[in-house]
């Protein structure tokens, strides 16, 4: 570091200004291979380009230089020549760092090794680095640093950087399927006066000027569900959810997740339309992995799930652990279903008690027309046909108060504002819940969330 210290002091003394404030009139360099793609070996061009981009490596001797320079869209080599250059201009560009960002004016061509090229004609330096990058060979492989400091993990790994292009795309396509399909997509507070929407813990914070607690959101449910009420018949959120709650591989205290309702809608209608999301969204962002997700997808119902892989029917046998008999159903779903579940498989029909906002199902007893979806060993996707009868709510938001008082930490509190707003009449209702992390990780063929999350919580080192 001390090294490259005084090279920025000399680049000063120079006249050179190692952080300008800009550059404009760039091309990406996809752009520029994908014109130039047909050029045959030792083929010139006049097209000129302007490209800027981290210099990752440098050959050559004499009076010409081989550079390579990568922007975000990939990798160009630059071709800067003393005669061209002039003595001053090729001598400060040869003795870069690697790591520095420079800009490049030039001409494309054709190497005769067939490599698209840039002939310089001039250069900017836009960043004195003053930190080495990893090495080129081996890039950044410690696990932990890759996650405490995600820009040296994309400035080595191409595969991270691609990682986390094709989230953004999944989300993109994912906005772009719901609003071809008239769903508006709204926001709602992420700092609540009361949780709600999904069995979890809260984080809690505390608000100066109004002198009191909020809780971070754990779901965005019932807000949305008001906007229904309200009369916006589709409506979805993009957002960041927080539950304070163990970290795992497939767990983040901080995640985000795509809620969408429809007036009008039941569990299967939304079923089939998370079949279409996911086909779309898979082929949209070219995923070719090993799984299938062409519709329709396998559907058996949670009690045929359970009896399958254990030999136990939830319905009359004894169940193992410990709890409420539908907790110890959920502890038997998690350990001997999920992480078997590779195709996309919809469970349906779950106990009421595990489903306080599911509407009773219409010919089952007990239960309610709730699914899950797993697919690749995890749950991604958890939907309702949505519980609108404000009576039948105010019960269960009883019962759930009942369970607290008897030990259970993870419970739905009383909310009295969403009673009153299902009073002024909800209609008919399908909703669900995807979780994008775990998204990405299916189709990223990730098994890890802190992989698809930029900046993941991580312990103190």
């Amino acid at each position: 570091m001390d090294d490259r210290r005084a090279k920025l002091e000399r680049l000063r003394e120079q006249g050179i200004d190692p952080f300008p404030h800009e550059f404009g009139g760039v091309t990406p360099i996809s752009e520029i291979h994908r014109t130039h793609d047909g050029l045959e070996a030792g083929e010139e061009t006049d097209s000129t380009y302007r490209i800027a981009g981290r210099l990752t490596a440098r050959r050559g001797h004499g009076g010409a230089a081989f550079l390579d320079a990568v922007d975000r869209s990939g990798k160009l080599q630059v071709h800067a020549q003393r005669d061209v250059l002039g003595e001053e201009a090729f001598e400060t560009l040869t003795h870069l760092d690697l790591g520095d960002v420079i800009g490049v004016d030039g001409t494309a061509f054709k190497s005769r090794r067939g490599e698209l090229t840039l002939r310089a004609t001039g250069w900017t330096l836009l960043a004195k680095s003053l930190r080495a990058p990893p090495d080129k060979f081996h890039g950044l492989e410690d696990v932990e640093s890759r996650y405490r400091h995600r820009e040296m993990d994309l400035l080595a790994n191409e595969d991270s950087r691609e990682l986390f292009i094709l989230r953004s795309k999944v989300v993109r396509a994912i906005r772009r399927w719901l609003d071809e399909r008239g769903f508006l997509e709204v926001e709602t507070p992420i700092l609540q006066p009361l949780y709600g929407g999904a069995l979890a813990r809260p984080f809690v914070t505390h608000h100066n000027a109004l002198d009191r607690d909020f809780f971070l959101r754990i779901a965005d449910e019932l807000y949305l569900k008001r906007l229904i009420v309200g009369g916006l018949e589709r409506v979805y959120e993009i957002g960041k959810d927080f539950r304070n709650e163990g970290i795992s591989h497939k767990h983040n205290p901080e995640f985000t997740m795509l809620e969408w309702y429809e007036a009008y809608a039941d569990y299967e209608d939304i079923a089939a339309r998370l079949e279409e999301l996911v086909a779309y969204v898979a082929a949209d962002v070219g995923y070719e992995g090993p799984i299938d997700f062409s519709p329709p997808w396998r559907r058996l119902t949670l009690r045929e799930a359970i009896l399958d892989k254990t030999g136990v029917d939830i319905t009359g046998d004894e169940l193992p652990g410990e709890g409420t008999w539908a907790k110890r159903v959920d502890a038997l779903l998690s350990k001997y279903i999920e992480p078997e579940v590779i195709a996309p498989t919809f469970v349906l029909d779950y106990p009421k008690e595990l489903s306080p906002f599911a509407k009773d199902h219409r010919s089952q007893p007990g239960l309610v027309e709730r699914f899950e979806c797993f697919a690749a060993g995890m749950e991604f996707a958890n939907a309702f046909t949505e519980l609108n009868d404000p009576d039948e709510q105010r019960a269960r938001f009883e019962q759930q108060a009942r369970d607290e008082a008897t030990g259970d930490d993870e419970t739905q509190p009383y909310d009295e504002d969403y009673i009153r707003a299902l009073e002024h009449g909800m209609p008919p209702t399908g909703g669900i819940g995807i979780g994008i992390d775990r998204l990405v990780m299916i189709l990223s063929g990730r098994h890890s969330i802190r992989e698809v999350v930029l900046f993941p919580a991580m312990r103190d080192q």
